[in-house]
């Protein structure tokens, strides 16, 4: 018969490392942290170099021109009701011109656009001066441009902004259509030296 089980012995010495065992798989992500306070401001850097030129923008005005007349001699004797008074004399000018190029009494104007008109005029006898404006169907009188004087002792004049249209639209300065008075033009006032009549025409849009 088998005796019983005799007392365990003592254990035995440690054996030797085993070969590693193979990576385990990857865990999940972990939550992420929380954001870490800001850190201090860096110093400024150093200024970048200049960019070129911008090309140069345009004038503020677009086009210009001044004409006058002299008298006696550069108008008629009397400019009738529907007449235009003639600015024959040349000044500085740079895109106005006179209509045709030989005009004293019509002016092209050149662009559609805004134009500032100044004018004025000496006359003998009370009465009025309007802008004419010719789009190509023929001169309409601008109301909002009419200047007069009630006495002789002042000249007529205006300081106005006129909108074109159409493009080579045609000024006039005109004693108006249905007046009575026929103005004659002052040769000279408060001295010996003929006085001028003078047309301003500025574009500026």
């Amino acid at each position: 018969l088998t005796g019983n089980a005799g007392a365990a012995g003592a254990a035995g010495a440690a054996g030797a490392q085993g070969l590693q065992g193979l990576t385990g798989n990857a865990g999940a992500a972990g939550a992420a942290g929380a954001a870490g306070a800001q850190g201090l401001q860096g110093l400024t850097g150093n200024a970048g170099a200049a960019g070129p030129a911008g090309a140069q923008g345009p004038s503020g005005l677009l086009a210009f021109g001044y004409f006058y007349a002299l008298m006696a001699g550069d108008n008629a004797a009397t400019i009738a009701a529907a007449a235009a008074v003639g600015f024959p004399q040349n000044g500085a000018a740079n895109g106005i011109s006179r209509s045709g190029g030989t005009s004293v009494t019509e002016f092209t104007l050149p662009a559609i656009g805004v134009y500032e008109i100044f004018w004025q005029a000496s006359v003998a006898e009370a009465g009025q001066l309007v802008l004419g404006l010719d789009s190509g169907a023929g001169v309409v009188e601008q109301a909002g441009t009419v200047a007069g004087r009630a006495g002789a002792t002042t000249q007529i004049m205006n300081h106005v902004l006129v909108v074109t249209t159409a493009v080579n639209s045609l000024l006039s300065v005109r004693n108006p259509s249905g007046n009575a008075t026929a103005l004659t033009m002052t040769v000279s006032a408060g001295g010996t030296h003929a006085v001028s009549a003078s047309l301003l025409i500025k574009q500026i849009q």
